[in-house]
C-alpha cells in the first residue's frame, strides 16, 4: 500500500445485524483494516474479506482494551500508511460515540474519511421493546441525553429543569448513576409516578426489558442486579409497551440454538431462527472438500452420454458436479437426453437455479424415498449416475440395481471435520445460553461429537434436534437424545418443528 489512505467512520447498528446500512455493509467489504469497538455484532464482522484484519478496540465498563488517544493514533497511522480502515462503532458515530471526536483528529492528519451513519440503540432498542418514543396521544417531544457525562468535567451540563418537562426521555449509558438521574429529575418536576423502563441488550435475542415508574425504577434496577449495556426510557409512551410489545414475544424468543451444519450452508436455517427470535449459535463441526482423487467422477464425466439418470443427493453434489463438469471443459448442453432426480426440494432447488428441470422428486425426502420413486421406471438396462459424497450409505444404489440398473457411485467431494475447538461451544453452555443442538445429517452427529471429546456430557436442560430419521438413528446409537424431530427433510420444516415444541 503506498500513500494515504481513508477512514470510513461506520455506525454498526444497535445489536441486530440486520439493522447495519447498506453503505456500511459496502465500506466493510473494501476495508483492509477493521477497527471495532464491544458491542458490534460478530455477525457484522463475516461482512469483512478473508485477509481483512480486525482490530479489536472496545471497552467494558471501566476496562478499555485501548485509550482513545490510542484509537485516534492506530487511524491515523493505519490510514497514513495506505490502507482502507473501516471503524466500526456501535449504533450511530455521531451520537454520543465520540466518532466526531475521531473525524477532528482525521482531519487535522489530513486523512480522507467518511462518515456512515448507524441506526442509534436510542431509537432502537425502546422499538424492538414496543416503545414508540413520539405518540400524539401522549408525547411531541422526546430528547436525548448520556447519563455518562465527559469524568473530567467540574459539574452536569445538564439542564435538569427542562428535562422534566420533556415527554420522553431516552437516557444512554445510566444505569450506574440510575438512583440521581432519577432523583434530579422528580425534583425537578417529573411526577415520581410517570412510567419508565430499562432495556439491556437491546434488539438482540438477549434483550431484557424492565418496567416500573420513575420513583421505582432504580430499586427494581437493583433488585435484578440489571446491568449495561442499557438504554433507560421514561415517559407516558412506556405504558404502551404491554400492547406493542412485538419482539421478546416472538416464538423462539430468547433460544439458543446451535447449528452444526458447514456455515456456507447454514444462511436458511439461521435467517429463519432469527426471524423467529432465537440466539443463533453458529458452531460448523463439519466442513466440504474436494475428493482426493477425480478420477471416478472425471470418468463418469467423459462417458456422460451413456447415463439415463443422474441422481443428486444433495445440494454440495450439485455443486461439485458441475463445477468439474466445467472444469473438464463441457456444460449443461452435454446433458441432453439425461433425466435427474434429487433427494428433496433443498437439492432439487440446487438443479434448477442451474436452468434444469428435475424430473423426479420423492415424497420421502431420503435414500429410501429416492429408491420407491423409481418404482414406476424401467431400468432394466439403463446406466445411472450417482455423484455423492465420499461416505454414503448404500440405499440407492443397491435399491435400484435391483430394479435393473447399472449404478455409478462417483464420489464428487468429501465431508471432513472443521477446525472449531469446543471451547467455542462450553462457553455458551456455561453460560447457559444454549438450549438446543441441531443435526442435519449423520456426519454432523459424528464430527460434533469428536470436536467435542469423549468427556463431553449433554447439559440436561439442552435438547437435540434431528432433520430426518437417519440423522435420528446416528444421534441416538452415538448415545444422544432426540427431543425435537422433523420427518421431512427441510430446513423450514425443523424451524416449524423447534417453533411448535413445548419447552
Amino acid at each position: 500500500m503506498t500513500g494515504k489512505g481513508r477512514v470510513y467512520i461506520i455506525g454498526a447498528g444497535p445489536g441486530d445485524p440486520g439493522l447495519i446500512t447498506l453503505r456500511g455493509v459496502q465500506c466493510i467489504r473494501e476495508a483492509d483494516v477493521i477497527i471495532y469497538d464491544h458491542l458490534v455484532s460478530p455477525e457484522i464482522l463475516r461482512h469483512a474479506g478473508e485477509k481483512t484484519r480486525l482490530i479489536y478496540a472496545g471497552k467494558q465498563g471501566g476496562d478499555h482494551t485501548l485509550s482513545q488517544w490510542e484509537i485516534n493514533n492506530l487511524l491515523v497511522a493505519e490510514a497514513g500508511q495506505g490502507a482502507i480502515v473501516a471503524r466500526l462503532k456501535g449504533g450511530d458515530p455521531f451520537i454520543f460515540g465520540r466518532g466526531g471526536e475521531e473525524a477532528e483528529v482525521l482531519r487535522e492528519a489530513r486523512i480522507p474519511f467518511e462518515v456512515v451513519p448507524g441506526i442509534s440503540s436510542a431509537v432502537a432498542v425502546p422499538a424492538y421493546a414496543g416503545i414508540p418514543l413520539t405518540h400524539r396521544n401522549h408525547t411531541v417531544s422526546v430528547a436525548f441525553v448520556t447519563g455518562h457525562e465527559d469524568p473530567t468535567k467540574g459539574k452536569s451540563d445538564l439542564d435538569w429543569p427542562t428535562l422534566a418537562g420533556i415527554g420522553t426521555l431516552v437516557i444512554l449509558m445510566g444505569v450506574k448513576n440510575l438512583p440521581a438521574i432519577a432523583e434530579n429529575l422528580i425534583r425537578d418536576g417529573k411526577d415520581a409516578a410517570t412510567p419508565a423502563a430499562l432495556i439491556r441488550w437491546g434488539t438482540t435475542p438477549d434483550q431484557e426489558t424492565l418496567t416500573g415508574t420513575l420513583g421505582d425504577i432504580a430499586q427494581k434496577a437493583e433488585e435484578r442486579r440489571f446491568s449495561p449495556p442499557s438504554i433507560f426510557v421514561v415517559g407516558g409512551v412506556v405504558g404502551l409497551r404491554e400492547t406493542l410489545n412485538w419482539f421478546e414475544t416472538k416464538p423462539l424468543f430468547g433460544r439458543g440454538i446451535v447449528i452444526t451444519r458447514p456455515e456456507a450452508q447454514a444462511e436458511e436455517l439461521s435467517e429463519l431462527l432469527r426471524a423467529g427470535g432465537a440466539r443463533v449459535i453458529q458452531f460448523p463441526v463439519i466442513r466440504i472438500a474436494p475428493p482426493d482423487s477425480w478420477e471416478e467422477l472425471d470418468g463418469a464425466i467423459d462417458r456422460l452420454e451413456s447415463y439415463r439418470w443422474i441422481i443428486f443427493t444433495s445440494a454440495n453434489g450439485v455443486a461439485f458436479f458441475f463445477r468439474r463438469l466445467r472444469e473438464r471443459g463441457r456444460d449443461i448442453r452435454d446433458l441432453k437426453g439425461i433425466r435427474i432426480a434429487t433427494i428433496g426440494p433443498a437439492t432439487a432447488s440446487a438443479v434448477e437455479t442451474l436452468g434444469i428441470r428435475v424430473d423426479l422428486l420423492p415424497e420421502e425426502f431420503i435414500s429410501e424415498g429416492v429408491v420407491k420413486a423409481f418404482a414406476g421406471e424401467d431400468l432394466r438396462g439403463r446406466r445411472v449416475l450417482l455423484p455423492r459424497a465420499e461416505q454414503a450409505r448404500d440405499v440407492i444404489p443397491k435399491g435400484l440395481a435391483k430394479m435393473g440398473a447399472d449404478v455409478d457411485v462417483a464420489t464428487a467431494y468429501r465431508t471432513v471435520r472443521s477446525d472449531r475447538n469446543a471451547a467455542e461451544l462450553e462457553s455458551f453452555l456455561a453460560e447457559d445460553k444454549v438450549d438446543v443442538i441441531t443435526f442435519t445429517s449423520p456426519s454432523t452427529v459424528a464430527n460434533f461429537l469428536g470436536i467435542m471429546g469423549p468427556d463431553f456430557h449433554l447439559p440436561s436442560k439442552v435438547r437435540i434436534a434431528c432433520i430426518g430419521p437417519v440423522t435420528e438413528t446416528a444421534a441416538r446409537r452415538a448415545g444422544l437424545p432426540v427431543d425435537i424431530l422433523q420427518e421431512r427433510y427441510t430446513i423450514p420444516g425443523i424451524v416449524e418443528a423447534l417453533t411448535e415444541y413445548r419447552w
